[in-house]
């Protein structure tokens, strides 16, 4: 197959007969999906958005049933495939997956105790995170075969490897990464991460730096989070400070542990296909470089559905975790003070940049490495200032176990749950830092 892949590549250069149109059609109509944002029934967002909103329109009634079908494929699979033994993190989330289904029977058949079935509790993790997530994944990965498979990935990848390398030691084609997870989901973000670093296009670290840094809460939920603390008034000044501060608080990550000691190597068993540096001649390298991925790319049909079966794969062992782990997180966030004694790791560095309220503010940054949502109904009455840093916060922490831990651990990228925590604890601290001398010159 691969002396296939490069005599198809050869052939394109020496011949000339690349059907270079799969680029720019397939390639715009994937970014027109994930990166556009259009007006539909009064409300603007991204193609993709639409789409999955609108299947949940048409089908409300038939999406939980859905939805439990895949918990239950995902929670008997890692047993079924033999691989839920293969790590001690595996048999917790594998057993967490169990767990999982247990819950999603209850929700869907509404059965089990009250507290299960109050708004903020298994309500919430249904229809705002399994069942909307249920579907971006498989969704968006039939347009990610568009965005992602026909020669766009390495075009703007050569374009930017002089940004991407230095500040955020990834290659250039990882700024597909970062747009998509900012303007889409975490879960995209990840699933082409997760499909590059399987094609030897990502080394392990760099792979573990787009997970940990790029992989953020789609555009459209930083509107719900922006909503509930009356911050739409203010929307731009919003959006653009968390998206400077996101990226830069992982430009500083990246520089130190655990990030920095994390393997820079390929994937066991890929072809390493690193980018190529282009001296002087960037824009005819990038054109290259797309010729050769056209040349070598599988039809549409094929192509859509290796990722149609990578995103339900992913889908079987995101929706199970979200239930099982999402739901522990917010057991011991409304029912314990577990969060209110973390909540004091962050209280001195709110206080030392002078944060109002600088205990609360600790409280609401802990508690988002349970849900991201959560740190929101903690400071909803709060001064704006308040509310402003804790938004930014719960955006930039990335790490929050109720879906991104679980979406990491489904991929191959190589960091571990342990890592993560960490990670989490150092982008927590950074954005107080950075984020609070902004909100108080605001508010």
């Amino acid at each position: 197959m691969a002396v296939e892949q490069r005599h198809g590549r050869q052939a394109g250069r020496d011949t000339g007969d690349v059907p270079m149109w799969k680029f720019f059609v397939y390639s715009l109509v994937g970014a027109f999906v994930f990166f556009v944002p259009i007006p539909v029934g009064g409300e603007s967002s991204i193609v993709l958005d639409h789409l999955v909103n609108a299947i949940e329109s048409a089908l409300p009634d038939v999406l939980p049933y859905l939805a439990l079908a895949v918990i239950l494929a995902g929670a008997v699979h890692p047993f079924a495939s033999g691989t839920w033994n293969r790590s001690r993190v595996s048999v917790v989330f594998s057993v967490a997956k169990v767990v999982g289904l247990a819950v999603g029977v209850m929700l869907v058949f509404e059965i089990g105790p009250a507290w299960l079935f109050a708004e903020d509790m298994g309500p919430f993790l249904l229809n705002k995170l399994v069942i909307p997530v249920g579907l971006l994944v498989p969704v968006g990965a039939v347009f990610l075969a568009l965005l992602v498979g026909y020669g766009l990935l390495e075009f703007v990848g050569v374009l930017l490897r002089p940004v991407m390398r230095p500040v955020w030691k990834t290659p250039g084609r990882s700024a597909i990464d970062a747009v998509a997870s900012f303007v889409g989901s975490y879960s995209l973000g990840l699933l082409i991460t997760n499909r590059v670093y399987r094609e030897g296009k990502y080394t392990g670290r760099e792979a573990a730096i787009i997970a940990t840094g790029f992989s953020t809460v789609s555009a459209t939920f930083m509107v719900v989070v922006a909503s509930t603390l009356d911050l739409m008034g203010s929307w731009n000044t919003y959006f653009w400070t968390t998206l400077l501060i996101t990226f830069a608080v992982t430009a500083i990550t990246v520089r130190i542990w655990p990030l920095s000691a994390v393997p820079d190597s390929y994937l066991d068993g890929t072809v390493p296909q690193p980018e190529q540096d282009a001296r002087g001649r960037r824009f005819a390298h990038a054109w290259q470089e797309a010729r050769q991925t056209v040349a070598a790319a599988p039809s549409l049909g094929r192509n859509i559905a290796a990722n149609a079966r990578a995103g339900l794969l992913m889908t079987m062992a995101i929706l199970p975790s979200i239930l099982s782990i999402g739901l522990l997180g917010l057991v011991l966030a409304t029912y314990t003070p577990v969060f209110d004694w973390l909540g004091y790791l962050f209280y001195p560095f709110a206080w030392l940049v002078q944060a109002p309220e600088p205990l609360l503010v600790g409280k609401a940054a802990s508690v988002g490495v349970a849900e991201m949502f959560l740190p929101a109904l903690l400071v909803v009455e709060s001064a704006a200032a308040v509310k402003f840093i804790v938004a930014v916060v719960s955006v930039s922490q990335i790490v929050f176990f109720s879906a991104l831990v679980p979406c990491v651990v489904a991929t191959d990228i190589p960091i571990s749950v342990p890592k993560m925590i960490v990670i989490w604890f150092q982008r927590v601290v950074l954005t107080l830092v950075l984020v609070t001398p902004v909100a108080l010159l605001l508010y």
